[in-house]
């Protein structure tokens, strides 16, 4: 009989096979903005190529838009209003419907341009951000003709205007659906801006409003860099802007929205906690813990980055993570076997590598993945978690953005609280525990919008998400968010 050392032997010799997705998807080589219901080329000739982050191949060449190209949009955002919030409130329905269903019927398509676009695995794709784009389209549809019960009044409330939104690159077609469907439910027309990293799926996107028939202008889709974002958030003719990204750049929108009458909203970055306790199930808080971090490679704005754990069981948990931690997979995000896949962008390597040589220099210690190599190319970051934190340290104050863990203890649950609330952001946490009582006091005293309790990461379309402090103001989601594109 083979012991217990052979058998651990034997099991880290064996290789996974690979299950490589297949990526028969069309990719185009030159992408307009889609401006009037249809592709245009910019008007000043620029473009840029958007890149596979697992390989560093060159996908297509995207539309840089600039000050003109955004006014052309915005115009005919404009033009499109008032025909667009006359119609019928089970019309605009049938529309968003007609949306979410092709997106279930090109539901593969889409997720496999997510994952080369982006770098994410091909199952949190497939299995996560596609069927959630789909149901905030559907969730919404079915407010369209309800929308006095959101404002409490007797009548239907009016939207809003023309809405300029500016998404991220971590969740690229998720976060378009989170902005438009909301604000298309409640009338009102949009420009969306993507990240330049990754435009394809928004893209991919206005294909279907083209054959789902949305009028022209109702939304349009204008790619570029921070300048064009720029651009649409201090134009003249936007009612409206919703942002969602790092808190360096909300707060530039928030000065240029200033003394202007738009509307604003911003969902921005976070130094999430999560908070373990001795009474939890430990076994499921490792599953929570590896969740809350190393999903989409830490690249989530709510990430449970910061983790306090009760002293009695520290070690314990360390062990346990450490073990659980040698199971990922890190590599090619389109093997349906791969758990972490590649960074998005070289400069995010970059910011990531910078954090980790500060956490070094500052005497935390490092826990990673002793897997496979990573690949030579593209841009790769091993799953981490450190020890010996100290609350001054810049790992346990400043958002990484990427799969990097600072682990805290505490001793008591008023400590636990203290530690967990001294940030400046406020956009989530983690409780886990086996008594109610404890986790319904530690969740009402926690500075966070949103609060998950013996789970993480668990979204839904009528759950509202947003935070306070520096992590923005606002709320996506559920009757909290529709409240953001009706005028009262």
């Amino acid at each position: 009989m083979m012991d217990s050392t052979g058998i651990e032997n034997q099991l880290q010799s064996w290789e996974y096979s690979e299950a490589p997705e297949s990526t028969t998807v069309d990719i185009d080589q030159e992408h307009g903005l889609f401006i009037d219901g249809e592709f245009q080329a910019p008007s000043g000739g620029g473009s840029f190529w958007t890149i596979n982050p697992s390989d560093e191949q060159q996908l297509s060449r995207i539309a840089r838009a600039d000050e003109d190209d955004v006014s052309r949009a915005v115009a005919s955002s404009r033009a499109a209003l008032k025909k667009w919030r006359k119609t019928r409130p089970s019309e605009r329905a049938k529309y968003l419907y007609r949306i979410a269903r092709r997106i279930q019927e090109r539901a593969r398509e889409l997720a496999i341009l997510e994952t080369i676009d982006g770098g994410k695995p091909i199952k949190e794709s497939r299995d996560i951000d596609i069927p959630l784009v789909a149901q905030h389209f559907f969730y919404h549809a079915g407010w369209c003709d309800k929308l006095r019960y959101v404002s409490g009044t007797r009548e239907d409330p009016n939207p809003i205007g023309v809405c300029g939104q500016i998404i991220p690159w971590n969740f690229p077609l998720l976060m378009a659906a989170w902005k438009l469907a909301p604000a298309l439910a409640c009338g009102n027309t949009c420009v969306l801006k993507p990240a330049e990293t990754t435009s394809l799926t928004a893209l991919r996107l206005a294909e279907i409003l083209q054959e789902v028939e949305l009028p022209p202008g109702v939304v349009n889709i204008v790619t570029g860099d921070g300048t064009t974002g720029a651009a649409l958030a201090e134009h003249g003719g936007v009612d409206k802007v919703a942002f969602t990204g790092s808190t360096e750049v909300g707060k530039r929108i928030a000065a240029a929205c200033a003394g202007t009458k738009k509307r604003l909203t911003l969902e921005l970055g976070g130094k999430s906690p999560n908070i373990i306790f001795a009474d939890a199930s430990i076994d499921q808080a490792v599953e929570g813990i590896i969740a809350g971090i190393y999903f989409n490679q830490g690249h989530v704005c709510c990430a449970g980055s910061r983790l306090f754990v009760e002293e009695s069981i520290l070690d314990e948990v360390v062990d346990r993570l450490e073990h659980r931690m040698q199971s990922l997979r890190v590599g090619d995000p389109l093997d349906k076997n791969t758990d972490v896949g590649a960074i998005n962008s070289e400069m995010q390597l970059a910011t990531i590598n910078r954090y980790l040589n500060a956490a070094h220099t500052e005497g935390a210690t490092m826990h990673s993945v002793n897997g496979s190599p990573l690949p030579d190319r593209g841009f790769w970051c091993s799953p981490c978690f450190f020890t010996d934190v100290h609350p001054s340290h810049t790992i346990a104050r400043e958002e990484i953005f990427g799969p990097v863990l600072a682990i805290m203890s505490f001793r008591t649950p008023e400590e636990a609280l203290v530690r967990a609330n001294n940030t400046p952001y406020g956009l989530s946490a983690g409780v886990w525990t086996d008594k109610g009582s404890k986790i319904f006091e530690i969740a009402s005293r926690l500075r966070a919008g949103v609060v998950w309790c013996n789970t993480y990461n668990k979204f839904d379309a009528a759950s509202p998400f947003g935070g306070y402090k520096e992590s923005g103001f606002g709320r996506e989601g559920g009757r909290q968010g529709l409240r953001a594109y009706l005028s009262h």
